[in-house]
C-alpha cells in the first residue's frame, strides 16, 4: 500500500484518497495517516455472516471519499456479486501468483509443491469470481533451489512492488494492455 500510495506523486493520474481496512489494527492504516491519506475501518467481524451488510458498509465508507479507481492490497475477504458489480471496471488486486494458476491462498506452497520453476504476481481487475478478472500485468519470479514459501513470498513482495504502480498508473490513464516484467 506504501509503494502504490508513494507512487501516486507528480504527473501521475491518480491520488490516494481513502486507505479503508476490515482489520482495525492494520499496519497500513497508521502509514496512510502518516502520509496524510484519510483512513477508516469497516470490521468484518461486526457483522457476523451479514455479507451484503458488511459489503453496503465497504461501499458507503468508499462512497464517502468518491474514488475513481479501488486497489485492493492484503484485503483477505471475498467480495460478492452486490461489490464487485457496483465497482466494476473500476477495482485492481495484487495476487501473489500468476494467474491463472493458483488462485485463493497458499499460492507460494502450491506452486513448489507443484515443482514449478517459477512463481510471481498478477494484478487484474476485480471480478466476482475469485481472482478472476482481466489480468493487466504479471511479474515473473524465478524459484530456486532450497526455497520456501517464506523465501518465495519475499522475493514476490519486492516485485509486487514494482508491478503494481506501473499498472495503476496505465489503468488511470485508460490503458489495460497487459504488462510483464522480467
Amino acid at each position: 500500500m506504501v509503494t502504490l500510495a508513494k507512487s501516486m506523486t507528480g504527473d501521475h493520474p491518480a491520488r490516494p484518497c481513502l486507505v479503508l481496512s476490515n482489520v482495525p489494527d492494520a499496519g497500513g492504516l497508521a502509514k496512510a495517516r502518516e502520509m496524510g491519506i484519510p483512513t477508516a475501518v469497516v470490521d468484518h467481524r461486526d457483522y457476523k455472516g451479514d455479507r451484503p451488510g458488511f459489503e453496503a458498509a465497504l461501499n458507503a465508507a468508499l462512497d464517502g471519499a468518491t474514488p475513481d479507481i479501488i486497489c485492493l492490497a492484503g484485503f483477505m475477504r471475498i467480495l460478492t456479486e452486490g461489490f464487485t458489480g457496483y465497482w466494476a471496471g473500476r477495482c485492481l488486486n495484487i495476487h501473489p501468483s500468476l494467474l491463472p494458476k493458483y488462485k485463493g491462498l497458499h499460492t507460494h506452497q502450491r506452486a513448489l509443491d507443484a515443482g514449478d520453476s517459477e512463481a510471481g504476481c498478477s494484478v487484474h481487475e476485480v471480478t466476482a469470481e475469485l481472482d478472476g478478472g482481466p489480468i493487466l500485468g504479471q511479474a515473473l519470479v524465478p524459484i530456486e533451489q532450497g526455497d520456501t514459501a517464506d523465501t518465495l513470498a519475499a522475493r514476490v513482495l519486492v516485485q509486487e512492488h514494482k508491478l503494481y504502480p506501473q499498472v495503476l498508473r496505465r489503468f488511470a490513464e485508460g490503458d489495460r494492455t497487459p504488462i510483464l516484467l522480467p
